[in-house]
């Protein structure tokens, strides 16, 4: 699959690149982004943190304003941010921000006009890894984490794939999707009117059937204007509480859903990953 560079910016003397490529699962066109540290130009092998970001965003939101380059330059990780959906004219799309092109909700949909393009969960678990991984000097350790509509995606593909990551995180993520506007709207249009179907991209229903105990910490404005409506981190956190499941949820008083709140958090999640991405048993 070729790889067409868009665009090259060092920073922290590393590169910040945009790349564009065709998507044999969404079958349309697509973006990403990757942060390739300093150290990338040699013959080691660097883990991956792959960041799913929210409605309305592309691959270059988390790039521009979240500062995380600093950071993974100094821990020696490659940074992976994908676009939030498929892209172009014959790509479906709707009048609302929530659906559609820049609202793909990392889900694989089975319901017209979605299912040709809108697969999401197969392009960012299966095809666009094996991308990275055959074309950057990326090892096969990989984290996963995201915000808002990402943050859900990162925690619903983290659970759904045992021993695939190292380790999750996500900032103000739709946690309990089956029981919010959004997800409701979304997750009947992609999937259909079966609520059991839903349960597959529901984070806090996927919590309380999890085999494996993954590191995971949440992060969460408490001025978030979205919190008690769309979030519902407390049905995650009460999920997780029954299922003896070692979540880290933490409420930052003041804060938003802006990338503001993301900017001033991104280095300890970014700590938190490295723990687990950069040491092996």
């Amino acid at each position: 699959m070729m790889l067409e560079l868009v665009s090259k910016t060092q920073s922290f003397d590393g590169s910040q690149c945009q790349y564009r490529h065709r998507s044999d699962v969404l079958d349309c066109e697509m973006r990403f982004s990757v942060f390739l540290p300093s150290q990338a130009e040699g013959e080691q092998r660097f883990p991956v943190l792959y960041w799913l970001s929210g409605l309305t965003c592309t691959d270059e939101n988390f790039s521009q304003k979240a500062g995380a380059q600093r950071m993974a330059a100094e821990l020696g990780i490659v940074l992976v941010i994908p676009d939030t959906s498929p892209r172009g004219e014959e790509v479906a799309d709707d009048e609302g921000y929530d659906l559609g092109q820049g609202a793909g909700f990392y889900v694989n949909a089975t319901q017209a006009p979605w299912k040709p393009h809108y697969q999401m969960y197969d392009y960012l678990v299966e095809e666009l890894p094996a991308l990275v991984e055959a074309n950057f000097p990326v090892s096969d350790r990989r984290a996963i984490s995201g915000h808002s509509m990402g943050g859900h995606g990162a925690l619903t593909i983290a659970l759904k794939n045992p021993g695939r990551y190292t380790s999750v995180s996500a900032f103000s993520p739709i946690c309990n999707p089956m029981a919010c506007p959004w997800g409701e709207k979304a997750l009947a249009s992609y999937l259909g009117e079966d609520k059991t179907l839903w349960e597959e991209y529901d984070a806090t229903v996927l919590l309380s059937r999890a085999s494996e105990r993954l590191p995971m910490l949440i992060s969460q404005g408490e001025e978030d204007a979205f919190l008690e409506e769309q979030l519902k981190p407390n049905a995650l956190q009460a999920a997780a509480r029954a299922a003896g499941y070692p979540l880290k949820l933490e409420f930052h008083a003041g804060y938003d859903h802006s990338y503001y709140f993301i900017a001033t958090f991104i280095e300890q999640h970014l700590r938190f990953h490295a723990d687990y991405l950069l040491h092996v048993d």
